[in-house]
């Protein structure tokens, strides 16, 4: 996934231990062959419309060898199955605004592009600049 986005990679191990010591309420599912073939990286948020519960998609990556083969809709599908057995109203997530295959991909699924949310993100020197504050 790193290299398909061009960003540095962690040594295995460093992967492995980012796993294992991920946030409470962070679940990946898994799409394998004898390899990993893709994954889904989500986490139950609340509240939502209604003062409803939801799942959080942050992550649906699908190794380019095996894209049109289903993956991220069996990936998509679970995640939606997991939502429905738990009682949550809602799956939301983000997509790069430049990625048409990821908008018909997603638009295919049912998904529907909300205009009325812009995606923020703290991090860096600004997010030890707000923690000072705090």
């Amino acid at each position: 996934m790193q290299a398909y986005y061009g960003v540095f990679c962690p040594s295995r191990d460093a992967i492995v231990a980012g796993i294992k010591n991920r946030p409470a309420g962070a679940e990946i599912l898994v799409a394998r062959t004898e390899k990993v073939v893709g994954f889904a990286a989500f986490s139950a948020i609340y509240p939502g419309p209604g003062l409803q519960p939801g799942f959080f998609l942050k992550e649906l990556y699908v190794a380019n060898s095996e894209r049109g083969k289903q993956v991220g809709e069996a990936l998509m599908a679970r995640l939606a199955a997991i939502a429905v057995e738990r009682g949550l109203s809602r799956v939301d997530w983000t997509a790069s605004r430049t990625n048409e295959n990821l908008h018909r991909f997603y638009g295919r699924l049912g998904g529907e592009q909300k205009d009325d949310r812009i995606f923020y993100r703290l991090e860096g020197e600004k997010l030890q600049a707000l923690a000072a504050r705090g």
